[in-house]
């Protein structure tokens, strides 16, 4: 019976072609329209209007290539990985491997073994932060930012309710930065310090803040550094080691992946003194009544059956991302967020938050939206009337609670950008809302 690996390498991993190592090498010219006819979903029309789908920052549309690739793994190689000693199991563990391979490559992991694979980033994250605090105490400190996504607070209350260190945090500034210079002041960063868990990228915001700096004035305190990195691989050229820092956390589905695959990425010499997150078939070496031994990572963490077509999916996706060239989709993201945000401050009553220049920021707007009388609209109303005319956008806190309380409101609007988005979409969205600012003058 033939014999196959647990772990594939990152340098046998079969690549399109013309694509190299880097995420930004093998590029090929950006068409966004050739590039929206592999998107079925840009076909459909709501009402007598086009869809405009400004919601990539919550979740991305998947290209054909991505939804061929599931189903012809689903049909044509479905079983379980490692386990099934026979064709079909060998061929479903190489495109799982192979996977975790071309992931690794993507974010410039030094092998596949530092690629766990986790339901989404939220998983990630709270991996960590049950396995990595289990030697703080009362008098250590973790630090995040009042930017975060609930998926990077939550998980760090529970930490330092658990085991009794300090939660600190960086503050913002009144144009969406984190709060360095006070940071720096206060002395957020010191020897007190153990982790440190930071956004790349603003989900809120689009600001993208300066981790490889924080990295290194963490580290010469000994501290850990965490990414939250969701809202960045999918829109920038990403290399761990060139960010310089200890872990780093994202999600399939934002990045023209499926839904229910998560990514955390770990040197390897400490993933491999972490202690297991959850406990099940596939990530033992042995076990006896009397106890267990642990596999080696990356399967210590991946308890169970893994998702395995979702990263066969993810997978697909990363082919599709390393063709166009991340610096490629950086430069789309930036051309297309510098128009709307052109576009978006000559509407009456609409106030960006965050930054309002290219400088460090990715392809997230959220505004709030008042009528000619001052009157706030809320949100919910605001998105109810776009989708009316088939522009969809995000209303609320967007999983980001504090740091609507730091700029003192409850919710905002946000449109959110992507790789396929045209301007001809801005145009629709600004359209929109001035129709909206217009129907709600009128009402009231």
């Amino acid at each position: 019976m033939a014999e196959y690996p647990a772990v594939i390498d990152v340098a046998e991993v079969d690549t399109p072609a013309g694509v190299g190592t880097s995420p930004t090498a093998g590029e090929i010219p950006y068409d966004v329209d050739h590039i929206r006819a592999d998107f079925p979903i840009f076909e459909r029309m709501v009402g007598d209007r086009p869809l405009v789908y400004l919601d990539s920052a919550n979740t991305s549309q998947k290209p054909r290539s991505v939804v061929e690739t599931i189903e012809d793994h689903y049909l044509h190689h479905n079983a379980n990985v490692a386990r099934a000693m026979h064709m079909l199991g060998a061929e479903a563990t190489e495109a799982f491997e192979g996977a975790r391979a071309k992931v690794a490559r993507f974010v410039g992991a030094q092998r596949s073994e530092e690629i766990v694979f986790t339901k989404n980033a939220s998983e990630a994250l709270n991996l960590l932060a049950y396995t990595a605090t289990r030697e703080l105490g009362p008098g250590d400190e973790i630090v995040i930012s009042v930017m975060e996504h609930h998926s990077n607070i939550v998980p760090w209350q529970l930490a330092a309710e658990r085991t009794g260190a300090t939660l600190r945090w960086f503050d913002v500034t009144s144009d969406g930065r984190l709060d360095v210079e006070r940071a720096a002041e206060d002395g957020l960063i010191n020897e007190r310090t153990k982790i440190v868990s930071i956004a790349y990228v603003s989900n809120v915001l689009g600001t993208v803040n300066p981790v490889d700096a924080i990295a290194a004035q963490a580290h010469a305190y000994g501290a850990t550094v965490i990414v939250d990195a969701s809202q960045a691989v999918p829109q920038l050229p990403v290399d761990v080691a060139a960010l310089g820092v200890d872990y780093l956390a994202f999600t399939g589905h934002k990045m023209l992946g499926p839904t229910g695959i998560g990514v955390l990425w770990g040197r390897y010499e400490l993933l491999e003194n972490l202690p297991p997150f959850l406990g099940g078939g596939e990530m033992i070496e042995t076990v006896k009544m009397t106890g267990s031994t642990f596999a080696p990572p990356p399967h210590r963490f991946e308890a169970g059956t893994p998702p395995i077509v979702q990263a066969v999916g993810l997978g697909a996706a990363v082919d599709y991302l390393s063709e166009l060239g991340m610096s490629a989709v950086a430069r789309h993201e930036q051309e297309i967020t510098g128009y709307a945000l052109d576009v978006l401050q000559q509407i009456p009553g609409l106030a960006v938050l965050g930054p309002r220049e290219l400088v460090s920021r990715g392809g997230a707007v959220s505004f709030t939206l008042a009528t000619p009388a001052g009157e706030q609209i809320h949100p919910h109303d605001v998105g109810q009337l776009l989708d009316s005319r088939g522009v969809a956008v995000r209303g609320g806190h967007h999983c980001a609670k504090p740091l609507h309380d730091a700029f003192g409101i409850q919710s905002s609007t946000r449109a959110s950008f992507y790789l396929y988005t045209t301007t001809t979409e801005i145009d629709a969205l600004a359209e929109a809302l001035t129709y909206t600012v217009d129907f709600f003058g009128r009402r009231r």
